[in-house]
């Protein structure tokens, strides 16, 4: 009951003071409680306080981190970005570089195509001329031959003097008339007859290809033996004075039909040209073209 009086006037004197006198005290008043009401400070309230720090600064800290590795990450997916831009880019260059490979394989596959059937022609026509050089060859004297054909020996007569024996002229005559009954090689002593062959006489000595040969003689002879034959050999013009000249000098000589006779080259000398001077490809067009207008000019 006594304190209802006493409240009584502290009401009055609350609601006669100002406003901001009261605002102010109170204020002042309340912390003083709540500091009062406090007691006295905590021993542990320090250590409490540090631990809040450590606690904040071990979160900043963690938020410094991971701003960190949100800009890095940032930062290497840029770089990422920018490796596979570039990795595409050297994938798409290398695919370029192989289609141009591959374009380029197709071009060399088709021309060594090309080239191939060219060799073809080349190589065909390399045959057919070295066939016909082959056979060249064997007819005019260059290259060794073999077939059937007759042997002929021919020998001086016996206690033949220098008007008696067997001469270059007599050789020849004899070289002549197995031209004439169709032979298609010859040789005398292993000596082949060629186109440029000269049967000589060298004082007794008689010189074919600028080799000696001394008597007796063997003259081999290719060709059909049915007109290579003694009957048909004398028949010829050759043939008829080469008989005439061995009767009238004693010269001995047979004659063997022989189904496989071997004939060597002449000397490769013989080929080189000593005088002469080959003319090319293009002088043999021109001469035969001046040749062609005279002829038409003069008829």
């Amino acid at each position: 009951m006594t304190d209802e009086p006493t409240r009584e006037p502290d009401l009055l004197d609350r609601a006669r003071t100002p406003l901001l006198t009261l605002i102010t005290r109170e204020s002042l008043d309340q912390d003083y409680i709540t500091v009062a009401k406090r007691g006295p400070r905590d021993p542990d309230a320090a250590p409490r306080s540090i631990g809040r720090v450590g606690v904040v600064a071990v979160v900043a800290l963690f938020g410094v981190l991971v701003t960190v590795a949100g800009v890095q990450t940032s930062r290497n997916a840029a770089a990422t970005d920018a490796s596979r831009e570039s990795l595409i880019e050297r994938i798409e260059a290398r695919r370029e570089a192989l289609r141009n490979a591959q374009a380029r394989v197709a071009d060399l596959r088709a021309e060594n195509t090309v080239k191939e059937a060219r060799l073809l022609e080349v190589n065909n026509v390399h045959n057919d001329v070295l066939g016909d050089l082959l056979a060249l060859e064997g007819q005019t004297g260059f290259a060794p031959v073999s077939g059937e054909g007759i042997e002929i020996r021919l020998d001086n007569p016996e206690l033949a003097d220098e008007n008696s024996m067997i001469r270059d002229s007599d050789l020849a005559l004899l070289v002549n008339a197995l031209w004439e009954a169709g032979a298609e090689a010859v040789s005398i002593n292993n000596q082949r007859i060629a186109v440029v062959s000269a049967i000589r006489n060298v004082g007794p000595v008689v010189k074919i290809n600028h080799i000696g040969l001394a008597p007796p003689y063997t003259i081999l002879a290719i060709g059909d033996r049915s007109t290579l034959a003694s009957e048909a050999l004398l028949e010829t013009a050759s043939g008829l004075a080469f008989s005439s000249l061995a009767t009238q000098y004693g010269f001995t000589y047979t004659t063997d039909n022989m189904e496989e006779i071997q004939i060597p080259a002449a000397p490769p000398q013989l080929r080189r040209l000593r005088s002469a001077e080959q003319e090319s490809e293009q002088e043999s067009e021109e001469d035969a073209g001046r040749d062609r207008l005279e002829g038409e000019g003069t008829s």
